[in-house]
């Protein structure tokens, strides 16, 4: 599988993937000196699929990626949601130390059942300091199975374990051999869904868009699902500034809201056409987004706002020309400290005027008007 990190693009090799059932959970309990453990048995015979890679793992950043790269790949072929806190997927932590140039693996440990990113994380860098210390006195590592206590943010032994063989692995003999043929397989490789790479390639190559975009946008499902119905519903429109609304003002109202982009009560094509009202200087930025709110809200279209609140951009330059010159009319004492070489108040003046135009001033044009009425007071 390939990940990217700082350090560039690498392969992490998958040793094999198998078929479980699972077996139940065991909650170990040291509570007042009291020790005992609970069994629960509502998960027994739950299909499990789990994936085993090699020893190809370095460091924490290629651990972060790799298990996001992987949780992503399955919730795009739609074999797991991905839902860690609903058990939908778990991580287990094999880690090994070695001195540098050493080419063969020290002795490993497993941390069992992290239910988070950050556990792992967390779980990984306790065990890497604590086999330092172990390493570093002259002892030796013991090959064990390991639990993680998020309160106390550090592991603890649940038992010790010599070899895979331990599992006592062996063949069913009442499980007939099952033979995969090439047509099922390129039957099956032909129905899956684009993989995340894929897509990746495909947003740079075909639209362009900043590779921190393409991120989020492929980390997402949903979100991209709804960035290509956008594409769809307006060709013409350029993808990075739609990507820019969806990331930007989309994201934070659905952050803020709690919502799912695929629960909102718009389209993508009520999205696009908000879009091309602000491209086209029908509305301004800032009114375009308090426009997305209200269609967010409501579930109306960007024309119908924009007609009832009477928020059309005004673009007319006498129109402009006679708010500026009234803002500056007004704030005699800013203008004359702009003149003294206070040229910041040139902001402020900005801000007085566009709200003089309750916010439909077409904000270039205005900031072009300002400065010309602002170098005639200097001149004169």
């Amino acid at each position: 599988m390939l990940i990217r990190t700082n350090q560039g693009e690498k392969y992490i090799r998958i040793h094999r993937v198998h078929l479980e059932e699972d077996t139940g959970k065991l909650t170990h309990v040291n509570k007042r000196g009291e020790v005992y453990s609970l069994v629960n048995l509502n998960r027994a015979g739950v299909p499990l699929l789990e994936i085993v890679s090699e020893p190809d793992l370095h460091s924490i950043e290629d651990v972060a990626a790799y298990s996001r790269e992987l949780r992503l790949l399955l919730q795009t072929i739609e074999v797991s949601s991905g839902d860690m806190e609903k058990g939908a997927m778990r991580f287990e932590a094999n880690l090994s130390m070695r001195p540098e140039g050493n080419e063969e693996l020290g002795t490993r440990v497993e941390v069992k059942n992290l239910n988070s990113f950050r556990a792992m994380e967390n779980a990984i860098l306790y065990q890497m300091e604590a086999q330092k210390k172990t390493l570093s006195s002259g002892q030796l590592v013991q090959q064990q199975t390991l639990g993680w206590n998020e309160g106390e943010g550090k592991t603890f032994p649940q038992r010790s374990k010599e070899n895979a063989n331990d599992y006592r692995y062996f063949p069913e003999p009442d499980l007939p051999p099952l033979i995969v043929s090439d047509e099922w397989i390129s039957k099956v490789r032909g129905e899956l869904y684009e993989l995340p790479n894929e897509k990746r390639e495909r947003y740079m190559r075909d639209y362009g868009l900043k590779v921190e975009d393409i991120e989020r946008l492929v980390g997402d499902k949903q979100s991209a699902i709804f960035f290509e119905d956008c594409i769809r519903a307006a060709p013409c429109q350029n993808p990075q500034v739609i990507a820019n609304w969806l990331l930007a003002d989309l994201f934070a109202w659905l952050n803020q809201h709690e919502i799912s982009i695929s629960k909102i009560k718009i389209s993508a094509s009520q999205f696009t056409d908000l879009i091309h009202f602000v491209q086209t200087g029908k509305i301004n930025q800032n009114t375009g987004k308090v426009v997305l709110h209200e269609m967010l809200e409501s579930g109306s279209r960007a024309a119908e706002i924009i007609k009832a609140k009477g928020v059309q951009q005004v673009s007319d330059t006498g129109e402009i020309g006679l708010i500026v010159k009234q803002t500056l009319n007004n704030h005699p004492n800013e203008v004359n400290d702009y003149l003294d070489g206070k040229e910041t108040i040139a902001n402020w003046l900005f801000g007085q005027a566009m709200r003089a135009a309750n916010g439909k001033a077409n904000p270039q044009l205005l900031k072009e008007i300002l400065e010309k009425e602002l170098s005639t007071y200097r001149s004169a």
